[in-house]
């Protein structure tokens, strides 16, 4: 099965046999390699109804529900990792998304887009207008993105939620960055744990 690159290093970070819940999961690639490889217990929450059938087409326990409003009704505690893979910036409230993940998971795995990218920037200061890109495909009429941020922003953000960054991953395309982040990656994973 071929991964997106953030989904392989997300997949890299997961403990085997971990207790996962892929929020905004999409068709369930991910919780099916997380599945094969790694043999998690694994559980997906989207919106789409249409990705709902195929994951669970696949064998997978994907329900249909909208994170901004249904994970406040999940248990405190009651998986090893949530994930949101390239969804919160669709997300209307991120903070109460990423407060509700460390809330029922003792760990959070995060990837966005990053708004900070140079061609992102470059493309804002040539042409005055909402750039299209890999990360961000969609014209801006057309996107599910309401809250695009940068590396910078999220850090703060986690900061701000009192998280624990734990560990990040930047890509560009499908190499790691070491240096520049918030100007030269494209795509950054996190990991966090609620602040001590």
């Amino acid at each position: 099965m071929i991964l997106r690159s953030d989904l392989k290093v997300i997949a890299d970070l997961v403990p085997a046999g971990a207790r996962v819940l892929d929020i905004g999961c999409g068709d369930g690639a991910l919780l099916a390699e997380l599945r094969a490889t790694k043999g998690v217990d694994g559980r997906g929450i989207e919106l789409s109804g249409a990705n709902v059938a195929a994951a669970v087409a696949r064998g997978l326990a994907v329900v249909q529900g909208d994170a901004d409003a249904d994970l406040a009704d999940y248990p405190g505690g009651g998986f090893d990792v949530a994930i949101l893979s390239d969804t919160l910036q669709a997300m209307r409230d991120p903070a109460a998304v990423l407060a509700n993940m460390v809330r029922i998971a003792r760990q959070a795995i995060v990837s966005f887009p990053n708004f900070g990218h140079w061609r992102v920037r470059l493309a804002l200061l040539a042409t005055g207008r909402m750039p299209v890109t890999a990360a961000l495909p969609a014209p801006w009429h057309a996107t599910p993105n309401i809250h695009l941020c940068t590396i910078a922003d999220f850090a703060d953000l986690a900061a701000g939620l009192g998280l624990t960054i734990e560990a990040a991953v930047y890509l560009c395309g499908a190499r790691e960055v070491r240096f520049a982040l918030n100007w030269r990656a494209d795509q950054a994973v996190f990991v966090l744990t609620r602040g001590t």
